[in-house]
């Protein structure tokens, strides 16, 4: 009760803002109590509206009262000292929800600072004095506090669980250890304790390294950034300087055309207007000639006619017509069909060399002096799936094409196909629409006795029964042949036997920049049945051959 005492003191002589013991203690109109600076600097934040309220009833004043000193407050807080009572706790020192509270306190309870494992209590600072003092308890583990000393009970003996039992993977107390644990075996929680810490340290140990290596990882990363944000902008600035120069270099050409023409223009024009005053001239004068003419053929006197006949001058040389070009002329059309002919060419040159442009753009990958992880499940495979469908124009006219085009079937009966440069004319195969680049996987499903599922160039031959058409039989093809009982798989001629579980679904994936081409047979796992390691000069496209009537390949859907 004297405890509850002293906390009561220590309440009401605190000041309410900053919970420590009066200082200087004021009193407002109100009579609420505060420390002279605390309700001085609470009351300096409310200059600015000039009403002044109480912190505690939040009763206004106004203007700001004038606070004078408690001088029966300041001699009780005076005195509180001198018996040897200090500031009170605040409230922080208390024990909250979230804490844990000193088993030892009564009342109102102070938070803990340790808990005890042999006592299987929690103490605060004062009454965690006799473990530091008393010989007693100075060999008992102080821990930091737990809510969960009571899981260190034995609840069926209601004692401390010291022994781990390794048999049953448990922590048991002695009685159990001589009961139901008896013939296990048992050590000290201590020494497995020892032991796991060992164990840890090395896991520790193990991770701190590998957090290492991922860091240098980031480093190495961050300067793959840095190097390709680099090649980025100075190729971007180098292609937009050479743009530059090519349009700068068109405009010098158009000013060129432009002025030629024009001095051309002057040219042929000047010379045609000399010609037009030419004959203006002959114009003028014959007409001059004709009127004379005229008036002499109309003079009624023979004498005088004879007289002024003889004294007519002679007509000036004529522009003979045939030095006019009367043939139609094309003036200046050439020059129109020269410049449409650069036009044309160049276009050709555009779009030819765009394609490999934008393929050296997005073949751009950084691959890292770490090799990438070697993908092992099927899952691992996924995560670079490629939806793929079949291009009718390059379908042999004995394949039928279903799903979505995603399917292709040898029929006795053709197609309607019509005809298409694309279009394989002997060998019964087809081609996807979509072209293959950087990390690619995609499914085949067949059913039948032979069937090729293969990746080609875009450019490989069409027409005619020559192995320049056939999947596998140049250099610009791969296949892997699916037969009932064998696989074979095929490249330039060369025949390769394969070695696999058989499976109705080949699984293909193709790293391009790598250099990586990977056929797999896919049933519950996924297992290796061929790989080729080359260099890839253009977009791949996939495709199916069919070798006999009835069978079939499908792209699955993996999406």
């Amino acid at each position: 009760m004297a405890q509850k005492g002293v906390q009561l003191d220590r309440e009401t002589f605190s000041c309410p803002i900053c919970l420590d013991l009066l200082k200087d203690p004021v009193t407002t109109p109100c009579g609420h109590s505060y420390c002279s600076n605390c309700i001085k600097d609470h009351w300096d934040t409310e200059d600015e509206r000039r009403i002044y309220s109480c912190p505690q009833c939040r009763k206004s004043f106004t203007p700001r009262p004038e606070m004078l000193k408690n001088t029966m407050l300041a001699a009780l807080v005076e005195e509180l000292k001198k018996t040897g009572l200090q500031a009170a706790p605040a409230d922080h020192c208390y024990a909250g929800a979230e804490d844990v509270a000193c088993d030892v306190c009564t009342g109102r309870k102070l938070r803990a600072v340790k808990s005890c494992l042999q006592c299987v209590a929690s103490y605060c600072e004062q009454h965690l004095q006799p473990h530091y003092e008393s010989p007693t308890f100075k060999k008992h583990k102080l821990v930091e506090p737990s809510k969960k000393l009571q899981e260190n009970i034995c609840s069926r003996h209601d004692e401390v669980l010291k022994i781990f039992c390794r048999t049953d993977q448990q922590c048991i107390c002695i009685l159990c250890s001589m009961d139901e644990h008896k013939g296990h075996d048992t050590v000290s929680a201590a020494a497995e304790r020892t032991e796991r810490q060992r164990e840890l340290e090395g896991s520790r140990q193990n991770i701190q390294q590998r957090i290492q290596d991922r860091e240098e990882d980031v480093k190495v990363l961050q300067q793959e950034v840095e190097a390709i944000n680099g090649s980025a902008d100075e190729a971007a600035e180098h292609s937009e300087k050479i743009f530059t120069q090519l349009i700068r270099l068109m405009e010098k050409r158009r000013s060129d055309v432009k002025q030629q023409v024009r001095s051309q223009q002057e040219t042929e024009v000047s010379r045609v207007k000399e010609l037009q005053e030419k004959l203006e001239q002959e114009i003028t004068e014959l007409k001059r000639k004709d009127a004379e003419l005229k008036k002499l053929s109309h003079t009624e006197d023979h004498n005088q006619f004879l007289h002024n006949c003889p004294s007519l001058s002679a007509l000036s040389e004529s522009t003979h017509s045939s030095s006019i070009n009367i043939r139609p002329l094309k003036y200046f059309e050439d020059v129109t069909a020269a410049v449409s002919e650069v036009r044309d060419k160049l276009q050709d040159v555009l779009r030819d060399t765009w394609t490999n442009i934008s393929l050296t753009v997005t073949q751009v990958d950084v691959l890292l002096s770490n090799p990438q992880p070697e993908n092992k499940t099927r899952a691992d495979f996924l995560r670079y799936s490629s939806d793929i469908t079949l291009d009718p124009n390059t379908a042999h006219k004995h394949l039928l094409l279903s799903e979505g085009n995603r399917k292709a079937t040898l029929m006795y009966q053709p197609q309607s196909y019509s005809d298409h440069p694309d279009r394989f004319t002997s060998w019964q195969q087809v081609l996807s629409r979509e072209s293959l680049t950087g990390r690619c996987y995609w499914e085949v499903e067949w059913r039948g006795r032979g069937v090729g599922v293969a990746v080609a160039y875009k450019n490989i031959n069409r027409a005619g029964r020559t192995n320049e058409c056939r999947f596998g039989f140049n250099d610009k093809s791969w296949s892997l042949r699916c037969y009932t009982n064998s696989y074979q798989f095929y490249y330039n001629k060369v025949q390769t036997p394969v070695s696999g579980p058989r499976s109705s679904r080949v699984g293909v994936y193709l790293d391009h920049r790598a250099g990586i081409l990977s056929f797999y047979s896919v049933s519950d796992t996924i297992t290796l049945l061929h790989r080729v390691q080359t260099t890839f000069t253009q977009p791949l496209y996939a495709g199916v051959w069919l070798h006999y009537f009835g069978d079939s390949a499908e792209f699955s859907r993996l999406k």
